[in-house]
């Protein structure tokens, strides 16, 4: 307490005690799959497409990942975590070994990976009248002409070091010391260099343990678990893997598996998953109701597979839907709020369908939770399903789900500053306050049932749920009830012929 110990006027800030609670993001995707460059394993931030293309590089033929990021950022993606697979760790040998360099003196020369074949160096006496003995001339051939040609220096302390003029210009070869004592001018020769091999864009062997990965090494599905901030987690070259003969149709439901459990436990985000390639409408439902596949309120499955075009080959290609699904999602909470179900919305980039849906079709799908992707004339591509893989009736529909993720998630955050406080009645009806303004101002903006609040939500933290033996253990209690609104799924006009046999009287 201040004290007052001569007269004036003070002023003193306090507390108000309200404590608003702020919305938490809903539209952050996790990407599992393959890419031709960057860090395996661990996930990886990309704001944008071109951050993206920096870091994992572009299109990659027979590949999905690519595809998915870009439909996602395409369709209204914000920001994204990407986690390679397909390849060793950083920093472990993979593929075969390359050639070994070839002895110019105290020189180690090799051709750079993709460089080609017919290559040769050629050590030559450097330009002008007497040369220092450090100097001389190294010509890159190819074919037997000289396409490079550098004048170098053996002294590590000039500005033409061999080692480090060639490393920094040419697009050929890499020069490195052999080690041991002072560097020599090397002998007037010529060398022929072994073809190191380009790097392969295929990944390499994949199997269903290198997606689950590990948590405590922050690896594949197990590594989301130390990112907050994913609302939605996908691996579209799962189905990449599986067409190639990687992963069969049980290691593809292992990781799918895998995937939802990682969301069920976390509590704050749901997997989108792609169905097999190749199937029709009846396949796609026979796999469907398995009696060992999903069941899950943190799921959605989408079909079919979609049409877009694909720069690696100049040409149109199948790929699955989940990314660009992911970026719908994230528009869909952008322009109209995560209450509203993601469907009715057009799907950036598609061109096409693997299979065009009837509507008997759909009727075989929607009740047992497949979201149909449907064509439609002269309103495009969209998707035409908003359900998760719930067997139960009170989570049937994803924007249910993920509003309840918000929520949770929001209030969780904004409550985190009553740890410690005094258990009584003052806190409990800050609690109450704080809560009842959060979801009056969800309740405005459409996403609580109910002409009022009162009918949208309750709050209850008082002493009935709070009695002696709880505030014994430290323990507050606040009990919140809401009624999310759910979508006009099937919308019904019922029409009557109507007659009015009846005269009209004028006065």
């Amino acid at each position: 307490m201040p004290q007052y110990l001569s007269p004036g006027v003070y002023v003193e800030e306090v507390q108000s005690g309200a404590r608003p609670i702020e919305g938490v993001g809903t539209a952050v995707a996790a990407f599992i799959g393959f890419a031709e460059q960057g860090p395996f394993h661990r996930p990886t931030l990309v704001a944008n497409w071109n951050q993206y293309v920096q870091l994992f590089g572009g299109f990659t033929e027979d590949a999905y990942l690519s595809h998915a990021v870009y439909g996602y950022f395409a369709n209204g993606g914000g920001a994204a975590y990407v986690v390679r697979v397909g390849g060793a760790p950083e920093g472990a040998e993979a593929g075969a070994p390359e050639p070994a360099p070839a002895e110019l003196g105290g020189l180690q020369v090799a051709a750079l990976p993709g460089a080609g074949g017919d290559l040769s160096v050629e050590v030559v006496d450097a330009d002008g009248e007497n040369p220092p003995e450090d100097r001389f001339k190294l010509q890159v051939r190819q074919g037997g002409k000289v396409v490079e040609s550098y004048d170098v220096s053996t002294k590590k302390n000039v500005k033409n070091y061999v080692v480090t003029q060639v490393s920094e210009r040419s697009k050929l070869i890499r020069v490195t010391e052999r080690g041991g004592g002072a560097l020599a001018r090397p002998d007037k020769q010529q060398v022929a260099l072994p073809a190191t091999p380009a790097p392969s864009k295929s990944p390499a062997r994949v199997d269903a343990q290198e997606y689950l990965g590990d948590a405590d090494a922050r690896t594949g599905v197990g590594g989301l678990e130390s990112v907050d901030e994913v609302t939605m987690v996908a691996a579209p070259d799962l189905m990449s893997a599986y067409r190639r003969g990687m992963i069969d149709l049980e290691g593809v439901k292992t990781v799918q598996l895998a995937m939802i459990s990682h969301c069920e436990q976390m509590g704050d985000r749901v997997a989108v998953l792609d169905a097999p390639p190749g199937l029709n409408a009846q396949q796609v439902r026979n796999w469907r109701m398995d009696e060992s596949n999903y069941d899950s309120k943190y799921a959605a499955l989408y079909y079919p597979w979609i049409k877009v075009f694909d720069p690696a080959g100049g040409r149109n290609t199948i790929v699955p839907p989940s990314g660009h699904i992911a970026g719908v999602w994230s528009r869909n909470d952008n322009e109209r709020g995560v209450h509203k179900a993601p469907a009715n919305e057009v799907i950036r980039g598609a061109v096409d369908l693997e299979v065009s849906l009837s509507k008997s079709e759909q009727d075989l799908l929607n009740p047992i939770g497949v979201n149909c992707v449907r064509a439609f004339p002269g309103r495009g591509i969209r998707v035409w399903g908003a359900r998760t893989l719930a067997s139960d009736p009170a989570w049937r529909y994803l924007n249910v789900r993920r509003l309840f993720n918000y929520l949770e998630e929001s209030i969780l955050l904004g409550t985190q500053w009553v740890v410690f406080e005094p258990n009584d009645d003052r806190l409990w009806a800050s609690i109450r306050r704080n809560i009842t303004a959060f979801l009056t101002e969800q309740w405005r903006r459409g996403a609580l049932f109910g002409r009022t609040p009162a009918e949208a939500f309750y709050v209850k933290c008082d002493a009935e749920n709070n009695p002696q033996e709880s505030i014994d253990l430290g323990q507050v209690v606040c009990e919140i009830g809401v009624a999310p609104v759910k979508p006009a799924e099937f919308v019904v006009f019922r029409l009557a012929q109507f007659s009015d046999s009846t005269s009209l009287v004028s006065e």
